[in-house]
Parts: structure tokens; sequence; C-alpha cells
């Protein structure tokens, strides 16, 4: 019997090692060492603002110039941008590794096929995304040598695992675990318990490890995905076949699916729009009511970086993400007013949610609206 894409993804042993290594290493730069510059700003950095100019920072434009000047803030600074670079260094090697293997079965699970896979070969991502490489992913989310190539996914998805493994999360659980896809079902089902949907799409669907969840707990349902990037569709497409689901995928602009008028009761998204330019955001609002069916759900979960919730410091260590460190959306998400996007793609105000749900010791932001 072949081995299954799961069995597959395997770092060998000196992979491992240094995968754990890359992932400690991360978790220290962005826990310990970050919570410490948040003590530093409030018992040094502050006092001494306040001291010079008679007041405290007014956000982070204000703040920035006195963490650049301090040792901590670059110490952590430098620790972040090399842990980055190690995760795609680290990962990429495993993956090269096995991606002639990985490919030979994905392509042999499409054969006789479940769902389905449609690809556009003609579509173009927008600019700027086209020549962003988010997270600083070597050749970013669409890169393809050759058609069937799914380097692009498979990366993307081996650093999920170095998240997991990092947090302790990979030991007890299978690979590519859906349990963010299983939250945004239950977060679902908590505040629409009416809702039966007969057919939902994801979003952004990336690799498609969370879309399966969706599968699981609504399994009456027809399930879709979509994404821009094909080695991302194609991969999501090869993991749900192996799972003996049949998913639909599709390699398709969210502003322009190409789906029909009213064709989903539930739209969901999970990460997507702060790894989106801003300025197309309202278009994949209007899109996500288009097609939703009368009483149809659009909700999505993403990062809870509104300044409004967030301590300056985190504040400015986000704002070195996007200058730094492939993450150039996230403060252009964050300072969106959702809600009047919303109101603006034809949700009514009353009908649109814009808030928080508990997820360990932090929380998500849930967005969207429902159809009358």
């Amino acid at each position: 019997m072949s081995a299954t894409l799961g069995q597959l993804y395997r770092p060998d042993h000196d992979e491992h090692a240094r995968q754990r290594f890359v992932g400690v290493l991360k978790s220290f730069a962005n826990g310990a060492l970050e919570q410490k510059l948040a003590a530093r700003y409030e018992s040094e950095l502050l006092p001494n603002f306040v001291a010079a100019h008679g007041r405290a920072p007014q956000n982070r434009d204000d703040a920035r110039p006195l963490f650049e000047s301090d040792p901590l803030y670059q110490l952590w600074g430098s620790l972040v941008y090399a842990s980055q670079g190690l995760m795609w260094e680290t990962v990429g090697a495993t993956c090269e590794r096995i991606g002639p293997a990985f490919e030979a079965r994905a392509t042999a699970l499409g054969a006789q096929p479940r769902g389905s896979l449609q690809l556009d070969p003609a579509l173009q991502p927008p600019t700027p995304i086209d020549r962003i490489e988010i997270h600083r992913q070597p050749g970013g989310y669409f890169a393809s040598r050759h058609p069937k190539d799914l380097q692009a996914a498979l990366i993307y998805f081996g650093t999920i695992e170095l998240y997991r493994a990092a947090k302790g999360l990979s030991a007890n659980a299978p690979v590519g675990e859906p349990g963010i896809g299983r939250y945004i079902a239950q977060v679902v089902r908590k505040r629409y318990p009416d809702l039966a949907p007969r057919r939902i799409l994801d979003l952004g669907c990336g690799p498609g490890t969370e879309t399966i969840a969706l599968q699981e707990a609504f399994p009456d349902a027809e399930v879709h995905g979509v994404d821009l990037s094909a080695p991302f569709v194609s991969f999501a497409h090869a993991w749900a076949e192996e799972r003996g689901m049949a998913l639909h995928f599709r390699q398709a602009d969210a502003r322009h699916t190409g789906y029909p008028d009213g064709h989903f009761d539930l739209i969901v998204s999970h990460i997507l729009f702060h790894e989106t330019w801003h300025d197309i955001t309202p278009a994949i609002f209007s899109e996500a009511r288009r097609l939703l069916a009368p009483g149809g759900v659009f909700l999505n979960a993403d990062v809870p970086y509104q300044p409004t919730r967030m301590p300056l410091t985190k504040q400015v260590t986000n704002d070195w993400q996007v200058r730094n460190n492939g993450e150039p959306f996230w403060t252009g998400f964050a300072d969106t007013d959702v809600a009047a996007a919303l109101a603006h793609a034809g949700f009514a105000p009353e009908r649109i949610v814009a808030d928080y749900e508990p997820l360990g010791a932090g929380h998500y932001f849930f967005f969207g609206g429902r159809a009358p």
C-alpha cells in the first residue's frame, strides 16, 4: 500500500532536529523576549519618553523611534528575522527531499477523484499581491516549476507543522490536523445554531487542511474552497481525496469566484484578510454578499490586531513585521473599519458582527454578516 500524504511528510532525524531548534527559537523571540521588551517599555522607555516630551507616545508611529534606538528591540528584531529565514531553510530541505514522492501520490489520488479540482492557468494574482513573498516564503504562494509542482503549498504546510511542534501540538495529533478549522466551525454553530448549510465556501482556503473541518462539522453540506494559488488548491484537492472526502476546489480570485448568485449558505475564511491588500477587501465583501443565499452567513476569523485592543509595544512589533518580515498587509487590515466596509457591501448593520472569540489564552477576531 502506498504511503499517505501525511506519512510522506516526515522530516528525517537531522531535519527534525533543525526544525525543532528553529521552532524553539521562534517561540522564544515572539514569546519570552517580546514580553521582556514590553516590560522594558513600561519600566524604562515610556518614562524616558514622558520625561522628554511631557506626554506618552500617541500611536505606533510616534513610538517607533523610541524602540528603534533600544538594544533589546534590536536584538528581538534580529532574532525574529533570522529565525524566519531559518524556518524556510530547514522546512524547505524536507520539502525538496519528499517533493517528488508527494507529487506522485497527489497525482495518483486525482486519477479517480471523489471531489473536483478546477485550475485557471490564465489567472493572474492582483498587484501588489503577485510581487510579494508573504511571510518571506521563497517564491511566494504562486511559484510553480511545472504543472504538478506542489512545493509552494508543501513548504507552507511544513511551516504549520513546525509551529505546531514548537507549541507541543504535534506529539499526539496527526500531521495536518485541522484545529483552527474545527474551532471556526464551533463558532459558527454557537453564533448561528439555526444554520443548516447545504453549500459552504472557504475563501482563501490555502492547502485545504482547515477546509476538511467544515465537511466534518457539516457532513451533509457540499464544501468548496477557492484560492489564487494553483499549488495550494492542488494540494488541498489531494489532501481531501486522501481522506475520502468529496470536496471541490477552484483556483479563483475571491473578488470574482465564478459561482452563481445566492449559491452558498455559509462562507468562511481563516487569516485571509490580513494577507490581502486592504484596497481589494471591499470587493471581496461584495462578492461574498452576492454569493449568499437568503439567510446565509459570511464569517471570517483573523488575527486580533486592532490597535484599540493591543498595547503599544505589540503595535510597534507588528509594525516591524510589516516593514521587515513579509507581513505587508497587517496594519492595513488592523486599521480597516470592517463593519463599515461590510455595510457598504450590502450587509444590514444589525446583521453585521465584528467582535472576538476566546482561543486558548488569547482571542480571534470574527467579522461578517448574515443575509436577510
